[in-house]
């Protein structure tokens, strides 16, 4: 009983409180995370002997690294609101069964994805635009290799992670995340430049990173404090997968999807760059390529804060409402848009007043005139509409949090399928390689006139769900807290 109680807390601490308890931890794990694949970049692109040629190989090669988080966080987010809301139940046998069920699902699945890509290595990386050049594709295939292999590793660390959340240990979580980051940051400067070890040095460096986050994810789990993990807990029960599986389903197809979509960019990139009087010519070929790569990588950071945020709201709306709290469900929501809206504002700030310096960190300075002036453009059309995408993807993870699969998975596949992949065939016919500058805003304002309807509708259902109770609740949990004088959840 005292295992499934151990949590309690999520039900009568402040709203406030608990988001920035459990959201910064997640939002540095998960912006350490997308460092792994930029600092490779930023590293290769101030290598003279690699430059664009490189920039543009990492490029081709993120979005199958996106394939395997996709299905990571399929496993490991789905099991992280089933365990949340089973712990708020008392179901706490449920919980451990889930766990164990999630870990072998991913060790297998890692082991499938890893052995597709080494065998299909050259079909994927030409699907993703590697043939733009020779040279283009000789870096990624190099980079893609070690990439692969380290991918049973990554998976891992990625499922983990928010059930390591889920269990209480935000911090714990956060901290096995930056311990990879940082060894890829010690190891890339050293296998890049004094090693010469090029492009496989730095995919070398990046898994060993994972490796290290893996064996910590490891030692986690046979120290759990709200669930313990025993022999009888590892299994494949499918009652179990099916139910969290369910839940993880948005997560999964909100990274799936958006690999259509760079997969659609990055061969219209290809595909009207050649048409390009500039860049139709060999030597600059791979600079469109290169660029929409690092105005993807810093979107990546900003949306990976956006992420941060809501799903470090994963555990506590799936106790509260586990629990019957709807009206602290709906008080978090309120929170968690607004700080969604403040970091976009904030992102968009950086992208309007500062590209120059932003490309700059990406070996600006070893490439021509016309890579910066792409560069500039890009990062101020591509991104122009931050505040409207941090606050669809918010919008997207807490309806998941809430076990409103449906709504959140349709709204996420239209934003990254149907826009997604539409807009970027679609505009180019009229504007050429500014219409793929056009289409990312355009599906952001699109994809936020549908969320506006949904979120609407959420408010006024977590409005209705038994205030009779919360007020009840409220006032023990104010008495437990501060005494006689009480104090708001």
């Amino acid at each position: 009983m005292e295992g499934m109680k151990s949590n309690a807390f999520l039900e009568t601490e402040r709203v406030g409180t608990l988001m920035r308890k459990y959201s910064i931890p997640c939002i540095i794990s998960l912006v350490v995370a997308a460092l792994y694949n930029i600092v490779d970049q930023i590293f290769i692109a101030n290598a003279d002997y690699l430059g664009s040629y490189g920039n543009a190989a990492n490029t081709v090669v993120f979005p199958l690294t996106v394939v395997a988080l996709a299905v990571a966080v399929m496993i490991g987010d789905g099991c992280c609101a089933f365990v949340s809301i089973s712990l708020g139940a008392g179901r706490n046998e449920d919980a451990h069964r889930s766990i164990g069920s999630a870990i072998l699902l991913c060790l297998g699945s890692s082991a499938v994805l890893t052995a597709v890509y080494l065998l299909c290595m050259d079909m994927l990386l030409t699907l993703f635009g590697g043939r733009v050049n020779e040279q283009t594709f000789a870096c990624a295939r190099e980079y893609f290799f070690w990439i692969s292999l380290g991918i049973p590793f990554y998976m891992f660390g990625q499922a983990m992670n928010p059930i390591i959340r889920s269990d209480g240990s935000p911090k714990f979580a956060m901290c096995a995340t930056v311990a990879g980051a940082l060894t890829n940051v010690v190891l890339d400067p050293i296998f890049i430049f004094p090693l010469k070890m090029g492009m496989a040095g730095a995919a070398i460096a990046t898994v060993l990173g994972q490796i290290l986050t893996a064996a910590l994810s490891v030692w986690y789990l046979c120290h759990m404090r709200a669930v313990r993990l025993r022999r009888g807990s590892f299994g494949l029960r499918g009652r179990l997968v099916k139910k969290f599986l369910s839940l993880g389903v948005t997560s999964f197809l909100a990274q799936i999807s958006l690999v259509a979509s760079m997969a659609a960019v990055q061969n219209m990139c290809m595909k009207y760059g050649a048409l390009d009087p500039v860049f139709g010519r060999v030597e600059y070929a791979q600079i469109p390529l290169a660029v929409l790569g690092i105005v993807m990588k810093f979107f990546q950071i900003a949306i990976s804060i956006a992420v941060g945020m809501a799903a470090g709201c994963i555990p506590i709306v799936g106790y509260n409402v586990g629990a019957g709290r709807r009206d602290r469900a709906k008080a978090l929501f309120t929170r968690l848009l607004a700080a969604e809206a403040a970091v976009g504002a904030a992102a968009l700030l950086v992208v309007e007043l500062f590209p120059r310096q932003l490309i700059g960190i990406f070996g600006a300075a070893n490439e021509s005139v016309y890579y910066t002036a792409f560069a500039v453009k890009s990062f101020r059309l591509y991104l122009c509409m931050m505040v409207l995408a941090t606050v669809n993807k918010g919008t997207f993870i807490f309806l998941q949090s809430l076990g409103k699969a449906v709504e959140s998975t349709v709204i996420s596949l239209t934003r990254e399928i149907v826009f997604g992949v539409a807009l970027p065939i679609l505009f180019p016919l009229f504007w050429g390689l500014d219409g793929l500058l056009y289409s990312f805003p355009a599906a952001d304002i699109l994809t936020f006139l549908i969320a506006a309807v949904v979120i609407r509708r959420t408010y006024r259902e977590l409005r209705a769900g038994g205030p009779e109770k919360a007020a009840a609740l409220c006032a023990a949990a104010s008495a437990r807290r501060r005494g006689p004088a009480g104090g708001a959840c």
